[in-house]
């Protein structure tokens, strides 16, 4: 799995997740085996992400740039 996703459809969480956004994937097994991702959204509060099904997301490739500021910019 990528370790990061875009946002492709927010209709049942639009104040957490935003279209067009990417967002950072948290590794969880167990979440995958019900095709649901663990996604760091808006709510900074939970370091642990929220679980929020697959198919709401779309993964992608970015540059290694742009991979180190996404974790960095996270991590902080």
């Amino acid at each position: 799995m990528s370790r990061f996703v875009i946002c492709i459809d927010n209709t049942s969480n639009p104040a957490s997740l935003i279209v067009g956004k990417v967002y950072r994937v948290l590794a969880d097994v167990q979440a995958e085996k019900y095709a649901m991702l663990r996604i760091l959204d808006e709510d900074t509060s939970e370091a642990d992400g929220y679980l929020y099904p697959a198919s709401m997301f779309a993964p992608v490739e970015l540059p290694e740039a742009a991979e180190r500021v996404l974790m960095a910019a996270v991590d902080d």
